[in-house]
């Protein structure tokens, strides 16, 4: 493809994307606002359990006979913002390490052996050690696993995508000149890797999202009678014959936000490979 039609192909691309983050802060904003309208309190029965939907519950009621709806809208806050903490976290850290590594060989070595090790551990397996050796466990645990276990993936990403920039010319002059690792791989390596950096922040989102999800199916984070998402499938399961939203409803919401955000994700996708080829 020439130059000139990837020019051309630019606004599209440039309207593809704003419309996908539009459509990816759907969820967000229903987690920020969905308390703000919701008709019912998290823990007020308002009909009998398992009830269908009805005038008092629009998505009918769960084994409680709690407001589905209701809780559905108060479910997301912090399931949304502990995914992003977690994301945020990882790409961070997997930012400075994977920069340094492909820096210094020495260091590098040890960090790719020690995110061999800690990949071979299976995900379930560290959640559940994690999350019962935190004192009193909880979010917290679920939050602290999440990323124990996202940081040594997301170093091998960025370190495979920096390591062809350690050998450039400009890194070599900056090197030349004695300039600190830090200011290298901060302001010569780091500035080349935003595509990449982008995608694996919206990666560890999704993933994020996937482990608090399963955490809180298996009660190892949230606790009744908190209004999570994830831990209202467990909790409505039994009765989804009876009232099918009470379990429908909070995996449509988890799985709009892991897509949404995935959508997004694939966008930078075009933009990178565009550049790319209008360079060489």
């Amino acid at each position: 493809m020439t130059a000139v039609a990837l020019t051309a192909r630019r606004p599209y691309h440039r309207a593809r994307n704003l419309a996908l983050v539009a459509l990816a802060m759907l969820p967000l904003m229903l987690a920020l606002v969905g308390p703000l309208v919701a008709q019912h309190t998290i823990d007020t029965p308002v009909t009998a359990p398992f009830a269908a939907p009805g005038d008092g519950a629009l998505l009918g009621g769960d084994q409680l006979g709690r407001d589905v709806l209701s809780r559905v809208l108060h479910g997301g806050t912090l399931l949304i913002l502990s995914a992003l903490l977690v994301a945020a976290v990882i790409t961070l850290a997997a930012t400075l390490l994977g920069c340094v590594a492909v820096l210094r060989p020495a260091l590098g070595r040890v960090v790719e052996r020690g995110a061999d090790v800690a990949i071979l551990l299976p995900p379930l397996l560290g959640i559940m050690l994690i999350a019962l050796a935190w004192p009193g466990g909880g979010r917290w645990a679920v939050i602290a696993a999440a990323i124990g276990l996202g940081v040594p993936y997301a170093v091998r990403v960025v370190a495979a995508a920096a390591s062809p920039l350690a050998t450039a010319g400009y890194v070599e002059a900056a090197q030349a000149r004695g300039e600190s690792t830090t200011y290298i791989a901060l302001r010569e390596i780091l500035p080349n890797l935003r595509a990449t950096v982008l995608t694996l922040f919206g990666l560890r989102v999704v993933e994020a999202v996937y482990i608090i999800s399963m955490a809180g199916f298996l009660q190892i984070g949230p606790q009744p009678p908190a209004s999570d998402w994830s831990l209202m499938v467990r909790e409505n399961a039994p009765g989804i014959l009876l009232n099918p939203w009470a379990v429908i409803a909070p995996s449509l919401a988890i799985a709009l936000l892991a897509i949404t955000v995935n959508l997004v994700t694939h966008s930078l996708a075009p933009e990178t490979t565009a550049k790319a080829v209008t360079r060489s």
